[in-house]
């Protein structure tokens, strides 16, 4: 199936003046990652204390604003390490470390709101993990990194903006919690159910790739 992520590419030539830019500046692939992570983090916080004791306004479009910019900096990081020479495996640490918590603590700031069920939540986290993780082990059987869909990283910063938006808008439009609960809970089923088929593929491919390399 068809993921965002097939549009890096298109998207890494919009950026690359700016990640010429950066390593002029000596701006490394690393300060990129962190950066990119202490950030998520900060977001994660303010979403979760803030709206813990307000309803939803305009300020959580710093979610999918966020989310927007951080695609833009894991595009950067990684030109910045191939195109630049500075590939290490440092970096190969940070990069995948630093996804992993900046997407859990994105994820989970949104149990702050009482109308999201937290064990679909949790589940959503937690198969996001396991299917980065499928992805990160495939050079341990000679393939490269698997960045399979349908609901890859890009994939889910889509889906988690629309969730995010939702919840910002519905308040206008009805009072009726119980059924912005129902929308998005689905949206949340939908999405681990595609995370289970991300996890299948990414493992199915490596192997395929692998069986085939071998022949």
């Amino acid at each position: 199936m068809p993921s965002i992520y097939q549009l890096k590419p298109a998207f890494q030539n919009l950026l690359r003046p700016w990640v010429q830019r950066l390593f002029s500046l000596g701006i490394t692939a690393n300060m990129v990652t962190l950066f990119a992570m202490l950030i998520s983090l900060a977001v994660a916080g303010f979403i979760y204390f803030y709206y813990q004791h307000h309803a939803p306004s305009l300020w959580l479009l710093i979610f999918p604003i966020w989310m927007l910019i951080r695609m833009a900096f894991n595009a950067v990081d990684g030109m910045l390490a191939r195109e630049f020479g500075q590939q290490s495996h440092l970096g190969a640490y940070y990069n995948e470390l630093c996804d992993v918590i900046s997407d859990t603590a994105l994820y989970s700031c949104l149990m702050c709101f009482g109308f999201i069920q937290p064990q679909l939540l949790l589940a959503v986290a937690f198969l996001a993990n396991l299917s980065e993780y499928a992805g990160a082990m495939a050079p341990l059987i000679g393939q490269a990194r698997r960045y399979d869909g349908p609901m890859g990283k890009s994939d889910r910063a889509f889906c988690f903006s629309v969730v995010v938006i939702i919840i910002m808008i519905f308040p206008y439009f009805s009072a009726n919690e119980t059924m912005l609960s129902d929308i998005i809970n689905t949206i949340f089923a939908i999405i681990s159910l595609l995370l289970c088929s991300t996890l299948y593929n990414r493992i199915k491919n490596s192997l395929a790739d692998a069986h085939n390399l071998i022949k």
